[in-house]
């Protein structure tokens, strides 16, 4: 017997496959579902709480979080066992979730989705892991459309779920709701998964880790902040770029000499993986800004109700779910490249919707472009790991796809900064014209709280409309830009395979 067939026999000795499968996909159903539900409730949440000109930290500080952790808690695994390092990561991210939900105000609600995605950056790689611990090489095909199944479902349920809890319960229930759903998954894991340790010997790369966050966080402060509190030439923008410029290069330079780095540089020579990457991290940029500021043009801007966002976000990821589901069946007939360029297409294709849209036009128009755009990340999403995954030695796939994650977390987190930083720009810029006073974007709390929208006259109603409809058309034309980048990339995705090994 083959020694890795001994080592699986071993492990499932004592574990309850079907139990901890079921406990796995409910730990990744609650990080599938938290950004759509969250993104269905933000502009009711920043009715009630205030703080417009920050809400895109709602969505940067978790997925900062994650990203840096994400690497961490993988290497913890392998050291102490996948159930304490799970463990712990998901009671990490339930305590964030309960405190969440009791915010009084913007800057806590950003803390604590901080300690949300500390905690969520267990769940994915961890649960994957474990997959590949109790399966067998020819089951994970099986489960792998299990987990999709579960993408797919969450999709569905997120908005309509945060819909249902922002009109008829409170928002707070949003967060509330992965309490019990994680338990259940802690349990399942914990009782039911038989693991035996074999300590290895491994070196974390926290300085790594805390080099990147420390520069991307400078980067997201700078994309947030300036041309609205700073000006671009004053002195905290300089002193942050040139951090994050220092950080970055430092973060460089660290993972060419430790021994096992969070980001291999060895991996960026092959022009797939490159490619990929980059083009992960710029479709990134375009999920995040859909999944952020579509839902405050529906219900800011159109005037619609969360459940209609919902919708709007939901066609989205079914568009994913349909064309990932086509490019796999066709991506090895007609080759990586072809599948790979129809996918940039159509995310190109769903973003000029985007920039056409106008409150006449109907919410249905946004939800064509959320679709073509949810297609074409299917296809190029689809083609990216699988391109990756084929592309090298087995040894190294595990950190390929590790790297291909942490470009989309990264990109997810530059654009809610970068588009965050557009939309307050604009805003700003627009509300000073128009009165002559620098009035401060918050102004649009107001607008995106029904009460306290109804009891405004329709002439100040106009006005913030209009601001905020200008303003959200440049986000939007940023996402157009960032999907034109997009295409352009996966031109040069190289038309080579190899057997997978």
């Amino acid at each position: 017997m083959h020694e890795s067939e001994q080592v699986y026999i071993r492990k499932s000795i004592k574990t309850n496959r079907a139990i901890v499968l079921a406990s796995v996909l409910l730990a990744i159903f609650i990080a599938a579902i938290e950004g759509t539900i969250v993104a269905t409730a933000i502009p009711s949440i920043v009715g009630d709480l205030g703080g417009f000109s920050l809400f895109s930290w709602v969505f940067s500080s978790f997925l900062l979080a994650q990203a840096v952790t994400i690497p961490i808690y993988g290497k913890l695994a392998d050291l102490f066992g996948r159930k304490p390092v799970f463990t712990f990561g998901i009671i990490v991210f339930l305590i964030g979730s309960v405190l969440c939900g009791f915010a009084k105000t913007m800057n806590m609600l950003i803390i604590y989705r901080l300690l949300q995605g500390i905690g969520a950056g267990a769940v994915q790689p961890i649960a994957t892991t474990i997959i590949g611990d109790i399966f067998s090489l020819s089951e994970r095909a099986r489960i792998q459309g299990y987990i999709s199944s579960v993408w797919g479902v969450s999709s569905i349920i997120g908005p309509a779920l945060g819909a249902f809890f922002v009109q008829y319960v409170h928002w707070a229930w949003i967060f509330w709701v992965n309490v019990p759903i994680g338990m259940l998954a802690v349990a399942g894991i914990w009782f039911f998964l038989g693991e035996a340790v074999h300590k290895q010997q491994h070196t974390i790369d926290y300085i790594g880790s805390g080099l990147i966050f420390i520069s991307v966080s400078a980067l997201m402060i700078v994309f947030i902040q300036a041309g609205t509190v700073w000006a671009w030439s004053s002195a905290p923008v300089l002193l942050l770029l040139g951090l994050s410029v220092v950080g970055f290069y430092l973060f460089i330079l660290q993972e060419k000499h430790t021994t096992e780095p969070i980001m291999p540089l060895e991996i960026w020579a092959d022009s797939l993986l490159v490619v990929s990457n980059l083009a992960t991290l710029t479709t990134g940029i375009v999920i995040i800004g859909i999944s952020s500021f579509l839902p405050t043009y529906i219900q800011g801007v159109m005037g619609k109700s969360p459940i209609i966002s919902g919708f709007v976000l939901a066609f989205m990821t079914m568009g994913w779910v349909m064309g990932a589901s086509i490019a796999g069946k066709i991506m090895f007939k007609f080759g990586f490249r072809r599948i790979a360029i129809i996918g940039g297409f159509w995310i190109l294709a769903g973003s000029m919707f985007l920039i056409t849209m106008a409150p006449e036009r109907g919410w249905l128009w946004a939800g064509v472009g959320s679709l073509l755009i949810g297609i074409g990340m299917g296809f190029a999403r689809t083609v990216f790991i699988v391109g990756i995954q084929d592309s090298v030695e087995w040894q190294m796939r595990g950190v390929a796809t590790a790297s291909n994650m942490f470009m989309n977390i990264l990109g997810n987190t530059m654009g809610a900064a970068l588009l965050g930083g557009v939309l307050n720009t604009k805003l700003t810029s627009y509300l000073k014209g128009v009165s002559g006073e620098a009035y401060s974007v918050d102004v649009v709390n107001v607008l995106l709280d029904p009460d306290k929208r109804g009891a405004l006259p329709n002439g100040v109603i106009d006005l913030m409309t209009s601001g905020l409809t200008i303003s959200l058309h440049y986000v939007f034309y940023g996402v157009c830009i960032v999907s034109v980048l997009s295409f352009i990339l996966v031109l040069f995705f190289p038309n080579k395979t190899r057997d997978a090994l």
